[in-house]
């Protein structure tokens, strides 16, 4: 019989804390284009982060039973037919939810629920797995700041690099891995932790798009909007905590991707999987302060305390 436990097994229920902080990222640079209805973006992407795991074991089954047999499908503790039903329903739950923020947030949210599916029935066996993987988290940022996207391309661009070097990491996961993928891994965390810390400094005003009009200006409501996106506000103490949180990022994922490649064996780098997984939310809470959102970047921030102890139940790889 399936249990809650089995199902939160098969969904990676710990990983989702890590992709709240996509779409509040990504709202903060845009200047909050949904308002107060930005609060169903991190539920929608929840859901359908959600359903892509679900729907990775579904499609992994045949695999699993030779590489992973203790998962819940090929040990017989949940049946494919379940879990692609709890795909697809997990999937109308995340587009319904982003359909409440508003159109142009269903029509990002209807893409990324495009790209999940199409990562685990058909990208993920080839090449170019790691690029539509890293798509999907550009397009939860994306999620966020729909209504006003162009300044949060920035944010984007840094969470789809970083998915990418973990990504492919994690093809070790099973049988390691060489010492060139951590060490290029390891790498792109040390250029999108500089990237991040410079986003909330001057130039990276221009470059979220805050002052294209000059001090002061602001941009036009965008259709749809509930509030005017307001250039973000940077004091000394946010680009201080958006320093201090790409720091942190850089220190805690690249050590382990450096450890990857020294030992790249796949219990090392199963474990700098996870590490780059939880890393997330640095990074999030990084860019939501160099946003000038230091509430919200204390949000996602409180994540991952919470990310950490559930990883220790229940595994978020």
């Amino acid at each position: 019989m399936t249990t809650a436990r089995d199902l939160a097994e098969l969904v990676r229920l710990p990983a989702a804390l890590t992709v709240p902080g996509d779409t509040l990222a990504g709202a903060a640079a845009a200047g909050w284009p949904a308002g107060a209805r930005t609060a169903f973006l991190p539920a929608a992407s929840a859901c359908l982060y959600w359903a892509g795991m679900a729907l990775n074991d579904y499609a992994d089954r045949d695999l699993d039973a030779v590489e992973r047999p203790e998962r819940p499908i090929p040990s017989g503790r949940v049946s494919p037919r379940h879990a692609l039903a709890l795909a697809a329903g997990l999937t109308a739950a995340g587009v319904g939810l982003a359909a409440a923020a508003g159109r142009r947030h269903l029509v990002i949210g209807a893409a990324l629920a495009a790209t999940v599916w199409s990562y685990d029935l058909l990208a993920k066996p080839t090449p170019l797995a790691p690029v539509v993987m890293a798509a999907n988290r550009g397009l939860d940022v994306m999620l966020g700041a729909a209504g006003n996207p162009r300044p949060a391309l920035p944010a984007a661009l840094a969470l789809t690099a970083h998915t990418v070097a973990v990504t492919a990491l994690s093809r070790g996961e099973v049988t390691g891995t060489t010492p060139a993928v951590p060490r290029g891994a390891a790498a792109t965390t040390a250029i999108v932790a500089v990237a991040a810390a410079l986003l909330a400094g001057p130039a990276g005003a221009a470059a979220l798009g805050g002052r294209a009009a000059g001090a002061g200006a602001r941009r036009p409501l965008p259709a749809g909007a509930t509030t005017a996106a307001a250039p973000p506000h940077r004091s000394g103490l946010t680009r201080l905590a958006a320093a201090g949180l790409a720091a942190t990022y850089a220190w805690t994922v690249g050590r382990a991707q450096l450890e990857a490649a020294r030992r790249p064996d796949a219990p090392t780098v199963r474990r700098a999987t996870g590490v780059g997984i939880r890393g997330m939310i640095p990074l999030q809470a990084s860019l939501t302060a160099g946003a000038g959102a230091l509430p919200a970047a204390a949000v996602v921030l409180a994540a991952g305390p919470v990310a950490r102890l559930a990883t220790r139940r229940l595994s978020a790889t």
